[in-house]
């Protein structure tokens, strides 16, 4: 072959270089570079846009990293450039070739070609999924954020697979999220990718998915600020933040143009409240007997005004019989039970009681510190998505066991 005469006599490396760089050089001399122990002229053969597919193959397998990155980004940069309808060869080649350094062992190669073809509407799915599922984050995470081909399928996959440290982070920055593609994120222990959702403004998260939040963000405070900045937020949710943000959040959400007129004006009764620490509150006394406190915890059920954020008020107040009373009454057993399970300190049993009684886990720790004395690692809390942590049968039979042991 007249070719390989002509390199295997030609010692000068300067002129095998700019053969490796020519638009013009046979393809065959092409070929033949691509081999070649020069690393410089492997490198000028690697950005020469005229380099046929089978260079481009071996060049794809090229032991100098160096070499497939200076590949990964000629190809990409070819990439937009091409019709499949009047290249379809040429198409099919640079793809095929890209699709093999995807799977390269050396992050930085995948992750030249993730950061080229992020945003391409008509690259191959099955290099955008490849990508998306790499273990190295830097690979994955311009990919996942950015593709138009990443469907709602692809991105729960994604979160329940989480292939890398920081793929659910990834996938609850993306904008437009759909609410299954939230609830999924939502689902998780992921609290980092949970505030990074909340504070996604385009994301769309249901309403119940946003009050499971609200009651699990008792327990990751860094949540508050993200929640009372929620482009919409239902009344309910801005009701339970209400009880467990700061001062400074407190008056944020009282300022919300979205929030009803009685419950703005309720949040900025409250906000005077904290502002005013030692300002008296029309609440229920600390020092009350059995009997006055059941008492009052009947009328207000009467009234139809036992409500969790009563029970919760007398919690935060320290009134453990007050507290005890209208847990009794809510779940209309006698007030023995309740006080059963705090004299056992019986964390299930309080927790069970607060189910039956159809209130949150929120009341539910709360008790725990209060009645219970519970120590803040003995506390259950809430579920991965807000509930309870027990399973109904085993609360049934906490009920069943306390009410016995009350009799």
């Amino acid at each position: 072959m007249s070719s390989d005469r002509t390199l295997t006599h030609r010692p000068d490396q300067a002129a095998r270089v700019r053969l490796g760089a020519g638009a013009a050089t046979t393809a065959d001399v092409l070929v033949e570079l691509a081999d070649d122990p020069s690393i410089t002229v492997r490198a000028a053969l690697a950005l020469n846009a005229a380099a046929p597919a089978q260079a481009n193959d071996v060049l794809a397998r090229d032991r100098d990293e160096r070499v497939r990155i200076l590949l990964a980004r000629k190809l990409t940069a070819l990439a937009p450039g091409l019709s499949p309808a009047e290249h379809a060869r040429l198409y099919r080649e640079t793809w095929n070739t890209l699709a093999a350094l995807v799977a390269d062992e050396a992050a930085r190669v995948r992750a030249v070609i993730a950061e080229a073809v992020k945003e391409l509407p008509d690259a191959p799915r099955e290099v955008i999924l490849r990508l998306a599922h790499d273990t190295e984050i830097s690979v994955s995470e311009p990919v996942i954020r950015l593709s138009p081909l990443l469907a709602t399928e692809d991105l729960i996959a994604l979160v329940v697979a989480a292939p890398a440290t920081g793929t659910v982070l990834a996938v609850a920055r993306r904008a437009a999220l759909d609410p299954a593609v939230s609830d999924a994120i939502a689902e998780t222990a992921d609290s980092t990718a949970i505030r990074a959702l909340l504070a996604n403004p385009s994301a769309q998260i249901r309403e119940a998915a946003l009050d499971a939040l609200v009651a699990r963000s008792v327990d990751h405070p860094h949540w508050h600020e993200p929640l009372v900045r929620r482009p919409s937020l239902p009344p309910r949710a801005a009701q339970m933040l209400s009880d467990i943000v700061a001062a400074h959040l407190l008056a944020e959400l009282a300022t919300r143009a979205d929030l009803s007129p009685t419950l703005a004006e309720e949040l900025r009764r409250r906000v005077a409240l904290r502002l005013a620490p030692h300002a008296p509150e029309p609440l229920a006394p600390r020092d009350t007997t059995t009997e006055e406190a059941l008492a009052q915890a009947r009328e207000l059920a009467t009234r139809g005004e036992l409500d969790e954020q009563t029970l919760l008020a007398a919690a935060r107040r320290g009134e453990a019989r007050y507290a005890a009373a209208l847990l009794a009454v809510a779940v209309g057993m006698p007030i023995s039970v309740v006080d059963r399970a705090s004299s056992l300190r019986s964390a299930k049993g309080l927790v069970s009681l607060v189910w039956q009684a159809g209130f949150t886990m929120r009341v539910a720790v709360a008790l725990q510190t209060l009645l219970a004395r519970a120590a803040p690692e003995a506390v259950l809390k809430a579920g991965p998505s807000g509930g309870f942590p027990l399973a109904i049968e085993e609360m049934r039979w906490q009920l069943e066991f306390l009410g016995r042991m009350g009799r």
